[in-house]
């Protein structure tokens, strides 16, 4: 029997090569699903799903008071041009970058600004940088956190949440084989969010130029809205249909690039935290996956991860007025914290000392 180059021969049928490839297609497309979705979503170790330890007091207070001051002392902190309407508090932008200076200087960090300027005529907007020189690499870890919030709000989820966290992991630290930059970032939110003027796109843009070996990045972006009840927590379709839907977890978010990092980071928290943790690597289309400031550090090359409690599919504050201080929880922010903590030790080295 003779058979073409380009069909198939079933009993009273001659498929055509098009055909054929279009039925081999069809017929692996549930098994490369299920493939990619592993990569995708299947990550190291597993969730805690015990009773939460005890957290410190003493470091639950230090972020209640980090998180007030920044929302209730200084309160809306950014600024906004729309045409030739100006808006925004952008002296509370100011105050809030000489606060966040003061605090890394208190603590015998390396400080700069990281200043820059939309135009000749508007004010200036600050990275405010605190280094912590490696014993014995190049290679740097960055930490960071923008301080800005959006017009209307305090912004105590968004963000003060994940500053007051950053200051604390600052405090804590105590040197590694690796430098590490703990990075308070301006402009996140919109009008700048995911354009040239994003504090942190401006940052890394920067690093990218001068050749410096970040090989990991975190960017801690609303860590403090925990609920309990079933149907607390929301997700973009389908992940739904996969993860718990109480919001009570912290996130561990990356692009597909940064899975390798992602893995690492949610690996040691799970083997050293006992805090319910889930987490992705996914494409950077799907709603929610680079909504911060580790999307810049992905756009120059740099593996980077979002630690969140998942903003606005958790917490019914967010981008509103009702996003305060009084909102969050600091008992889980204290527990997130000291697991962050091992995390940055990680990706660090040990200390010298």
């Amino acid at each position: 029997m003779l058979l073409y180059p380009n069909t198939l021969w079933i009993p009273g049928r001659v498929m055509s090569r098009k055909t054929k490839l279009r039925l081999i297609f069809w017929c692996l497309l549930p098994a490369l699903t299920v493939a990619f979705l592993g990569y995708c979503l299947v990550l190291p170790g597993r969730s805690w799903s015990g009773p939460l330890a005890a957290c410190d007091p003493t470091l639950a207070e230090s972020l209640k008071a980090k998180v007030s001051f920044l929302t209730r002392d200084i309160g809306e902190r950014n600024h906004y041009t729309y045409e030739a309407q100006k808006t925004g508090r952008p002296a509370q932008l100011e105050t809030a970058a000489n606060w966040l200076e003061g605090e890394f200087k208190a603590m015998d960090y390396s400080v700069v600004r990281d200043t820059y300027e939309l135009s000749p005529n508007e004010p200036k907007f600050s990275n405010v940088i605190a280094t912590r020189a490696g014993a014995s690499s190049s290679e740097i870890v960055v930490i960071g956190a923008h301080y800005d919030s959006v017009p209307g709000t305090p912004g105590a989820d968004d963000n003060a949440s994940g500053v007051a966290i950053l200051l604390e992991l600052a405090g804590l630290y105590r040197g590694g084989q690796r430098t590490v930059r703990f990075v308070a970032f301006t402009n996140e939110e919109p009008q700048y969010f995911q354009t040239e003027q994003m504090g942190s796109l401006v940052y890394a843009r920067a690093c990218r130029r001068a050749n410096e070996q970040i090989v990991a990045m975190l960017s801690l972006e609303t860590l403090g809205y925990y609920r309990s009840e079933p149907g607390s927590q929301k997700y973009p379709f389908p992940l739904g249909l996969l993860y718990p839907s109480t919001g009570n977890f912290i996130g561990f978010v990356s692009n597909l690039p940064s899975r390798e990092l992602n893995h690492r980071v949610i690996a040691k928290f799970r083997e050293s935290t006992h805090f319910p943790s889930e987490g992705a690597c996914l494409p950077e289309l799907i709603p929610g996956v680079s909504w911060s400031d580790h999307w810049s550090f992905g756009q120059v090359g740099y593996p980077s991860v979002m630690v969140t409690d998942t903003a606005p599919f958790r917490n019914p504050n967010y981008h509103q007025s009702t996003d305060t201080f009084d909102t969050l929880d600091y008992d889980r922010m204290a527990l997130v914290t000291m697991g962050l903590k091992q995390v940055l030790e990680d990706l660090a080295g040990p200390s010298p000392k």
